[in-house]
């Protein structure tokens, strides 16, 4: 039986895809001077937004991010909680599981981006990209979270919505859902469990 829920945040709680994207192609179009469709952009989704600019080949990273940050503004209106989400949180509360964050987010983007949606007192640990030196696929991200909480690595699963989501809680040592409302492919992802809805989340503290 799991006891402790650690979620991914884009894609996995906030719908983020169109906002996110839609925001990187502005960006790339002004930086490269090159139109990208989203789905040569969607490497981008789950790391840090510095290290997807520098896989892009954006040379000033750090000041392209504030900026990538400052037009995804314009795109919030499309981001959304998943259906189903606040209700499970709210369930997992009431029956004792504890929930924490692990995110590419930094601290600045976690409380501009996430808190404003009202669910951040359902999380009694959250780790951003500015807690550690590397950051997803690499382990350290759930690694410090597993230091911070001293939870029970066997009793604790990572849900997330891509492939480094999935690297990153294996390389930990801890199980891995496929959140596949925000995945939509479970193609090249090995997960211990694919979850269709939210609510599923449910059944994983029974097993």
């Amino acid at each position: 039986m799991y006891n402790y829920i650690i979620f991914d945040i884009d894609g996995t709680i906030l719908d983020t895809e169109f906002a996110v994207l839609s925001s990187l192609q502005k960006l790339a179009l002004e930086e490269l001077n090159k139109s990208f469709s989203f789905e040569e952009l969607r490497f981008a989704l789950g790391i840090p937004g510095e290290v997807a600019l520098n896989k892009l080949g954006i040379t000033n990273p750090f000041q392209s991010n504030e900026k990538w940050n400052r037009y995804l503004k314009g795109y919030l209106h499309h981001v959304k909680v998943f259906d189903d989400i606040k209700d499970t949180l709210v369930k997992l509360s009431e029956i004792g599981i504890l929930a924490g964050i692990v995110t590419s987010k930094t601290k600045i983007e976690y409380i501009n981006d996430f808190v404003p949606f009202g669910l951040a007192d359902y999380f009694k640990l959250v780790v951003c990209a500015d807690d550690t030196k590397r950051h997803k696929p690499n382990a350290d991200p759930i690694l410090k979270f597993i230091e911070l909480s001293g939870v029970d690595k066997s009793k604790t699963i990572y849900i997330g919505d891509t492939k480094y989501d999935m690297e990153c809680a294996f390389s930990a040592d801890i199980d891995f859902a496929l959140a596949l409302w925000g995945a939509k492919s479970s193609i090249g992802i090995n997960a211990n469990y694919i979850l269709q809805n939210p609510k599923q989340i449910l059944e994983l503290i029974k097993i």
